[in-house]
């Protein structure tokens, strides 16, 4: 095994901390993070009830969060939401602003993301389960702060905010997460065999 395998390896490290360290790096990362959450949000497909549509915004933002780390994963999801905010039209289906119904699921990527890099940091992202268990945790976290604010926004029950924002996207964050254990555990075995 050569030197720098073994560094790679070592425990606290999130896969982004394997590029040269500067702070240009982790600009570029958390304005890259930020980009790519926006990118993979216009990735949408209306559910019929729902005012939240299936994005690839959350897989984007749990893969952020782990890939670099919770500091670098919350300030890249905190750019994400605050050029929303200001008017970049990148929350899904190309919406901005804080005012949407699904403002809520926003802050709870924001979240999630922290959640699951400070569990990268500890070794979530090196095998396929406790993969599974991080990027179900950011799931949780999600949707503990969107379906609230969901009903909140629109008025709905708790129990039409859970059938409308919760429900209809279990069984794709399930694809997601088996998705997450498969990349992430991998390309750690890929970076390893160098």
């Amino acid at each position: 095994m050569s030197t720098a395998a073994a560094t790679l390896a070592r425990p606290g490290q999130v896969l982004a901390d394997l590029l040269p360290s500067s702070r240009v790096r982790d600009v570029a990362l958390v304005a890259g993070g930020a980009v790519l959450t926006g990118l993979a949000a216009q990735l949408a497909v209306p559910v019929p009830g729902s005012p939240v549509p299936v994005t690839g915004q959350t897989f984007a933002a749990l893969l952020v969060g782990t890939a670099l780390g919770a500091g670098r994963g919350f300030l890249s999801l905190a750019l994400y939401a605050l050029a929303g905010i200001a008017g970049v039209p990148w929350f899904a289906e190309g919406g901005s602003g804080a005012a949407a119904p699904s403002f809520g699921y926003v802050i709870g990527l924001l979240l999630a993301a922290t959640a699951v890099g400070a569990l990268a940091r500890r070794g979530a992202d090196r095998s396929p389960w406790r993969m599974a268990g991080a990027m179900l945790l950011g799931e949780a976290i999600i949707y503990a702060v969107g379906v609230p604010y969901l009903a909140l926004a629109t008025g709905m029950s708790a129990s039409a905010a859970i059938a409308a924002g919760l429900t209809p996207f279990l069984i794709g964050d399930a694809l997601k997460a088996a998705l997450a254990m498969g990349v992430l555990p991998t390309a750690w075995k890929l970076v390893n065999k160098r």
